[in-house]
C-alpha cells in the first residue's frame, strides 16, 4: 500500500533576539491596552468618587433647555454682588443688556442684539427658556433662575418678557395650586390679579435693583377672542405694576403696536423702516412671525437707548 510522498519541510529558521524582544515588547503593550480598558470600563459602571463638579450655567444666546422637559433649575449659594454703579456707555465700557423671557424673547432677541452691537455701546445677552413664564415655576421657575443670572451677568439694562404662557392658572414649584383657574374677563379673578401682579411686581424690583433699568416688553392680543380677553387681563396686571415704578421700569406696549385701527386684531402693520403694510403675525393666531419681532424690537431698542441716553450715550 503506497501511502504517497511527504513533501519535504521547510527548516525554521532561527528567531533572532532583536525580533524576540520586539514580540514580547508587543504582547507586554497589548496586555496593559486591555487592563486599561477594563479599569476604564469598571470606571464607568461604578462611577467617579469626585461629586465636585458644577452644574452647566447657560451662555449668551442660550436656550434654556428646549421648552419640552420641565426643568428647574438648582437653587445658587453665590452672594450676590450689588449693582454696579452706572457709568456713560463707551466703546471701551459698553452698556451690557441682559435679555429674558419665554419664546417671544427668542424671536425678537437676536434681531436687538444686532440693533443695539451696531451703536457700539452696548452688548446683548439672551437667555430664553420656551413654553415658559411666571405662572408656572413647577415648569420652569423664573425667579430662581433671575437669581442665578443677574449676578453672573450683572447688567445695566434688563429686557424681560413673559406672557404668552401665563394666562393660565397660578401653581406653586411643588405643582400645588395658589390660583386654579386662568383669568376671566369679566368674572371673579381678584385672587388671580392678585397673584400674578405679586409675582411680576417681585420680578421687576429684582431686575431693577440698583441702578438697573428694567424694559418690560407687553404681550400683544390674539385672534381668538377668548384668549385676548385672558390676555387683557394679564396686560392689565403689568401696567399696573409698571405705574408703581415710574423711572425703574419703562414698558414697550407690544399691544398697541400690533393690534388694528380699532384695537382688535390686525395680521397686517406698518413697517416703520419702509413705511409699507406687512404680514406681522404667525399661524397660530398669536405669536409674531419674523417681520413681526424685528419690527417689535426696533421698539425695544428705542427704548434701551433712551436709557442709554439718560448715562450720556451720544446715540
Amino acid at each position: 500500500m503506497s501511502y504517497g510522498h511527504r513533501p519535504p519541510q521547510r527548516p525554521r529558521q532561527a528567531v533572532s533576539a532583536r525580533t524576540y524582544t520586539v514580540r514580547r515588547l508587543t504582547v507586554l503593550g497589548v496586555l496593559l491596552l486591555a487592563v486599561y480598558l477594563v479599569w476604564s470600563l469598571v470606571g464607568s459602571l461604578f462611577g467617579s468618587s469626585d461629586t465636585t463638579a458644577a452644574p452647566d450655567t447657560p451662555s449668551t444666546n442660550t436656550v434654556i433647555n428646549d421648552g419640552v422637559t420641565p426643568t428647574t433649575l438648582p437653587a445658587t449659594t453665590t452672594t450676590e454682588p450689588p449693582p454696579k454703579d452706572r457709568t456713560t456707555p463707551t466703546a471701551q465700557d459698553p452698556a451690557e443688556v441682559l435679555v429674558l423671557g419665554d419664546s417671544d424673547a427668542g424671536a425678537f432677541g437676536t434681531y436687538l442684539g444686532d440693533l443695539l452691537q451696531q451703536t457700539g455701546l452696548a452688548t446683548v445677552r439672551l437667555e430664553y427658556k420656551t413654553s415658559s413664564g411666571l405662572a408656572r415655576p413647577d415648569f420652569f421657575n423664573w425667579p430662581e433662575f433671575m437669581h442665578q443670572i443677574v449676578p453672573a451677568a450683572n447688567p445695566d439694562i434688563v429686557v424681560v418678557t413673559f406672557g404668552g404662557n401665563d394666562a393660565q392658572g397660578l401653581s406653586n414649584p411643588d405643582k400645588s395650586w395658589v390660583v386654579a383657574h386662568p383669568p376671566a374677563a369679566g368674572g371673579d379673578d381678584t385672587d388671580w390679579k392678585a397673584e400674578y401682579g405679586r409675582r411680576v411686581g417681585e420680578a421687576m424690583d429684582y431686575l431693577g435693583a440698583g441702578n438697573r433699568t428694567v424694559v418690560w416688553v407687553g404681550i400683544p392680543n390674539a385672534k381668538d377672542p377668548q384668549t385676548t380677553a385672558r390676555m387683557k387681563v394679564q396686560d392689565e396686571v403689568v401696567r399696573a405694576e409698571v405705574a408703581k415704578r415710574k423711572g425703574k421700569v419703562v414698558f414697550v406696549d407690544t399691544w398697541a403696536r400690533f393690534s388694528g385701527r380699532n384695537g382688535g386684531w390686525a395680521e397686517y402693520v406698518i413697517d416703520p423702516r419702509d413705511q409699507t403694510g406687512k404680514d406681522v403675525r404667525a399661524d397660530d393666531g398669536f405669536h409674531l412671525n419674523v417681520t413681526g419681532a424685528e419690527i417689535l424690537a426696533l421698539d425695544i431698542a428705542e427704548a434701551v437707548k433712551n436709557d442709554m441716553r439718560k448715562f450720556g450715550a451720544a446715540i
